[in-house]
């Protein structure tokens, strides 16, 4: 049985990959389909998860062309990927891959090396997004706290410890985890 899907933002008419996998011989009531934006990957899409429920080992899944298996390259590897392992077959109808066959294959094998190299751009990008934002003076993680707030908050557990109240309770009095506390108090005695 073939199972088409086409995923499309909201403003795209999903008429013309309608008609294509009609043409191809897929019935409209094997249509999966996902109306979406964003950086949710297919797998976490409502239609996938359906399709997903239904195909079964030797099924085909037909999609009028093989980005609308997902919203980057490595989406649409992982997704191909993920129904192979399945034993569901992918058949994209303008492009003319089919993981079936050997150029399919190729062509599958060419997207993926494509992807690991898309993978380490946004890696070197990222990295190198992080260095220069270091070099221009911005600071990442939590904000330090100011020493005299900390002091100030310690002696209120200290004081809250000391009239019988468990660690938990002086942490909760203070607006800090147990763990922050003792790390806050180990600090100090180092000092």
């Amino acid at each position: 049985m073939a199972w088409p899907i086409h995923i499309s933002i909201s403003s795209q008419d999903a008429q013309l990959q309608l008609d294509v996998q009609v043409a191809a011989g897929v019935q409209r009531r094997d249509e999966f389909a996902d109306v979406t934006s964003g950086s949710r990957t297919a797998i976490e899409r409502s239609g996938m998860k359906k399709l997903l429920d239904h195909a079964e080992p030797d099924d085909t899944v037909v999609v009028w062309r093989v980005d609308r298996l997902g919203r980057s390259l490595i989406d649409v590897l992982n997704t191909v990927t993920l129904l192979r392992e399945r034993g569901v077959n992918v058949r994209s109808i303008s492009d003319g891959i089919d993981p079936g066959t050997t150029t399919g294959r190729l062509m599958l094998n060419m997207l993926a090396t494509l992807a690991e190299y898309e993978r380490e751009l946004i890696v070197e990008r990222v990295t190198a997004g992080i260095a220069a934002a270091r070099q221009s003076g911005t600071r990442f993680g939590r904000p330090l706290s100011d020493p005299a707030v900390i002091a100030d908050k310690l002696a209120i557990a200290t004081n809250a410890r000391a009239n019988g109240r468990t660690a938990e309770n002086a942490a909760r009095l203070v607006g800090r985890s147990r763990a922050t506390l003792y790390c806050h108090q180990q600090s100090s005695s180092i000092s």
